[in-house]
């Protein structure tokens, strides 16, 4: 079984689309869109959902009022200034004190220190993952709350159920849709993965994000290849792209020229691959065929 990860310096690149493509053109395979803070897989495998689970990242805490004696102690410890203190309305009412959800961290420092007992500490409910059916195969992805954090425990999740499910069919290869970026979505996404594209474009930012995913992907030792989408928008961008690749010892595995088909297979909830075959299509075949051998040979 084989891992693959898709990921990108910057949103905007590509990435889900490529990603999509190559679903499209693998055989025996599992997807994962572990992009859990903005998930858009989705919108183009169109998945039927077998199984839903609720995602806990942590645990939050409340205060209990029929049990705190507003003693304050739980407001002196906290250092997120989560802790709310109600003034009473006249001089006989008492001092009340809640959690803002939005502020508290969940380290659970006012429940330890609590004298009362008055807090409870249950899990936070801050997402849910989806094992689902696709045109394409097996499917696992999820989406965070609003607000929420703990990503990267949620792409873990992700691809511990996509492993499974790998081995349960016998599947061969898991086609990861990652984060854009270097923080922890994406490091949760490659860590242990057997190779991984990025997707950059000839702008400048397209470089300077390049540069740091590669400095990520090469402190992980994880073996990286380099794909320029949209190269044509800016050829003299692209070649530095693929010298400064050189430089780092990675090999740009192909190009994909901007292609208006794209965005409309987008349109049409489809991969450009399956709509069109010359443009873009046939650019990501050729990228598809050289991460195979990649695959293959690692």
């Amino acid at each position: 079984m084989k891992e693959l990860v898709v990921i990108s310096g910057k949103g905007g690149t590509g990435k889900t689309s490529i990603v999509a493509s190559f679903a499209a053109l693998a055989e025996r395979a599992v997807l994962a869109d572990c992009d859990v803070d903005a998930a858009d897989l989705h919108l183009v495998v169109t998945p039927t959902i077998v199984k839903r689970e609720e995602f806990s990242g942590g645990s939050q805490a409340r205060i209990m009022p029929d049990s705190c004696t507003a003693c304050g102690r739980c407001e002196e410890v906290c250092r997120f200034d989560a802790i709310q203190r109600s003034e009473p309305d006249d001089a006989e009412g008492q001092v009340t004190f809640s959690v803002d959800p939005i502020a508290c961290e969940g380290c659970g420092v006012c429940v330890y220190f609590c004298p009362a007992d008055a807090i409870e500490f249950a899990p936070a409910i801050n997402g849910e993952w989806f094992i689902s059916e696709t045109r394409y195969g097996p499917m696992v992805h999820a989406k965070l709350g609003v607000a929420e954090e703990n990503s990267g425990k949620l792409v873990s999740v992700i691809r511990t159920q996509a492993k499974q499910i790998a081995e349960e069919k016998d599947l061969d290869l898991i086609l990861i849709d990652g984060s854009p970026g270097i923080g922890c979505p994406v490091i949760a996404s490659i860590t242990g993965a057997d190779l991984v594209l990025v997707v950059t474009e000839p702008t400048l930012s397209g470089l300077h994000d390049l540069q740091r995913v590669a400095e990520l992907t090469q402190h992980f030792g994880i073996e990286t290849l380099v794909c320029i989408n949209k190269w044509d928008l800016n050829p003299s961008i692209a070649l530095e792209i693929e010298r400064q690749a050189g430089q780092r010892h990675l090999e740009v595995t192909g190009r994909v020229r901007y292609d208006r088909t794209v965005t409309e297979a987008q349109l049409r909830r489809s991969s450009v691959v399956e709509i069109n075959q010359d443009g873009a299509a046939d650019d990501i075949r050729q990228v598809w065929a050289s991460v195979r051998h990649t695959l293959a040979s690692s």
